[in-house]
């Protein structure tokens, strides 16, 4: 009787401890601009909140910096200062030059920071190949563009410049759409901030007036008015890095994705079990599955003929299979 006691009381105990938590944290999560509207925060969070529900005793708090880029550094400063955050998680990639004088001061304090690179020893960072996916971008904006026989011209519309907007996804829209265009050119236009879809509907008007038949928008919520101005233009519009498709149907024809959601839950996973590298940033791609095309889906399916579905999916299963990379230009120090 008293073994038998024994033994129940011992489950007991240690059914306790291992739903006991291994340590209490908290982590926050810094967006820089708002989360609501934003796919790609939205999705950063998501895979914060989905890795830390797997550990007991892990909270997330979520905190959004707005869109003024001068205060981001003081907010991130409070934060650290506070105490309360073992991790601060956040994406952009001005953020390790924010990050770095608040690292300096608070050595202790550890970053995960995503769309950045850098080899700072506080800071897990993590880049995704940004070329190869404006790349698939441009080559199905020249499928477009030579089975409509209009002008070889394509447009990028982006809300502000920024390095990989520059070094990547600009050079690498142009490279995919001269892939099949030899002679193609792209035009580029500037909205100056990332919500004002009336200058974003300006800006892609006009390129529709210059019988360009397809705009790839990369302009956060200004991105809204390049497809407004396509609809009455009846033309067509690709989608960066989240699923546009049902943004507009028969008008948003091909949609790119990066999945940002399982790069934040798998790098959070590893820094809550002690795993995660500081100072080694990744940079990932389309064969590593952190990037790809969204055409298994109806939508695309339905909206593009075979002839276009058909090479472009040829192109795309290359990036998958890695017989085809892009180098990823990136900062040297």
């Amino acid at each position: 009787m008293r073994s038998s006691r024994f033994a129940l009381v011992f489950a007991l105990l240690l059914a306790g401890f291992l739903t006991t938590p291994v340590f209490a944290a908290t982590i926050g999560v810094f967006i820089p601009g708002a989360l609501q509207g934003s796919p790609t925060y939205e999705l950063l969070d998501a895979g914060v909140r989905k890795a830390a529900a797997e550990v007991p005793g892990i909270t997330v708090k979520t905190i959004e910096g707005g869109f003024n880029q001068a205060q981001w550094g003081e907010q991130i400063a409070a934060l650290v200062a506070s105490g309360e955050y073992k991790w601060i998680v956040t994406s952009n990639p001005a953020m390790p030059e924010i990050c770095t004088p608040v690292a300096q001061a608070y050595p202790a304090q550890r970053f995960i920071i995503l769309e950045s690179w850098s080899k700072n020893a506080s800071f897990a960072t993590l880049s995704y190949n940004h070329r190869e996916l404006a790349f698939l971008h441009g080559a199905l904006a020249g499928l477009l563009t030579q089975s409509r026989k209009g002008a070889a011209v394509a447009g990028l519309v982006a809300g502000q410049e920024y390095p990989d907007m520059n070094n990547a996804i600009l050079p690498g829209f142009r490279e995919g759409f001269q892939s099949i265009l030899p002679a193609g050119k792209v035009e580029f236009r500037v909205v100056g901030n990332w919500y004002d879809a009336g200058k974003g509907a300006e800006l892609a008007k006009n390129l529709f007036d210059q019988n360009v038949s397809v705009v790839l928008p990369i302009a956060g919520g200004a991105g809204q008015g390049v497809i407004s101005a396509a609809k009455q233009a009846g033309k067509s519009v690709l989608w960066y890095d989240t699923d546009g498709y049902a943004l507009e149907k028969g008008i948003v024809v091909g949609s790119g994705v990066i999945r940002q959601d399982t790069a934040s839950y798998q790098l959070v996973k590893k820094a809550l079990a002690g795993t995660l590298e500081y100072g080694k940033p990744l940079v990932v791609g389309v064969k590593e599955g952190y990037l790809d095309y969204l055409t298994s889906l109806p939508a695309f399916v339905s909206g593009l003929p075979a002839a276009i579905r058909t090479p472009f999916e040829a192109i795309v299963n290359q990036f998958r299979t890695g017989k085809k990379t892009l180098a990823m230009p990136l900062p040297t120090s």
